[in-house]
């Protein structure tokens, strides 16, 4: 690397762990140095860096680095249960799903509230096509972890993989009790609940595009359709439903959505004529006028 300054280098491996950034490419250029040469000389932060590294090394298929970074760790921490973690994820990366899944049960049996093992756990049997046993792993962690939405969401993905749709309904109302104005969450529980069909799931599922479009001030376009969808459907069924007033959202949604569409082809066509423009620009720089 040009211009290489050890000290910088450590600044801004520490700036993206602060940050949680997982910019590996970047993590091995500023770091593998330090790994390989400069051991002693930042102290207990050394080995932050050296684990920052070996993950990053794992995504960007370095071996030969992770190596060195996970026999550093492990004649360092022996006994640590992080530094385990570690290997497993070493095995994973090489292919070796049962070994990493023993080092984990291996975990969890003397510390059954590990969060990363449980999840390591779960990304191995799901990688694996093993669903129903990612769905128990997940589940045994959010025994623990209620309040952990990703896992919910993950858990509401993995039931949809097998149709099991009011599992997997449940799972996105978790989310939506934890982040009420989430237009995402409003829209994926709507998907699900008119994937489960029936009028009553048309009707909340509806009703949830709804809230999804307000949420997001009218820019979510797939809530927007989901909400056309809904109506058509009441529209179309044998439905208790006032579909005057269900008339009314479908053409509500219609106007937006064909405004959105007008929106983007000006959009288009404005930016398309700037780039036209830009060319005659450079081509006019180009000629040399001769008498």
């Amino acid at each position: 690397m040009d211009d290489y300054d050890v000290d910088v280098a450590c600044k801004k491996l520490r700036d993206m762990r602060e940050n949680n950034s997982r910019n590996s490419s970047a993590i091995v250029d500023l770091g593998e140095n330090i790994v390989r040469r400069h051991s002693n000389r930042f102290g207990d932060e050394f080995w932050l860096i050296c684990e920052q590294v070996f993950i990053a090394s794992l995504d960007v298929c370095r071996s030969d680095l992770s190596i060195i970074c996970l026999k550093r760790l492990e004649n360092r921490f022996p006994d640590s249960n992080r530094i385990k973690k570690l290997h497993g994820m070493d095995l994973e990366a090489s292919g070796d799903y049962y070994g990493a899944l023993r080092i984990y049960e291996e975990i969890n049996k003397k510390d059954p509230t590990d969060a990363a093992a449980l999840k390591r756990k779960a990304a191995i049997n799901k990688a694996s096509g093993k669903i129903p046993e990612a769905i128990k792993c997940i589940t045994d962690y959010l025994k623990i972890f209620m309040a952990d939405t990703e896992a919910w969401l993950e858990l509401s993905d993995l039931y949809t993989e097998e149709l099991e749709f009011s599992k997997a309904a449940f799972c996105l109302e978790e989310a939506i009790l934890s982040q009420p104005r989430s237009h995402l969450y409003h829209q994926r529980f709507a998907e699900i609940k008119y994937s489960q069909g029936g009028i009553e799931n048309i009707k909340v599922a509806k009703d949830h595009f709804a809230e999804a479009v307000f949420l997001s001030n009218k820019t979510n376009i797939r809530a927007l359709y989901g909400l056309i969808l809904t109506c058509t459907r009441l529209m179309s069924g044998k439905s208790s439903e006032d579909k005057k007033n269900v008339k009314k959202y479908m053409d509500w949604a219609c106007r937006i959505v064909t405004l959105k569409h007008k929106e983007a082809e000006e959009e288009d066509a404005s930016r398309l004529a700037s780039e036209d423009l830009e060319d005659v620009h450079s081509m006019l720089g180009k000629l040399s006028l001769t008498t």
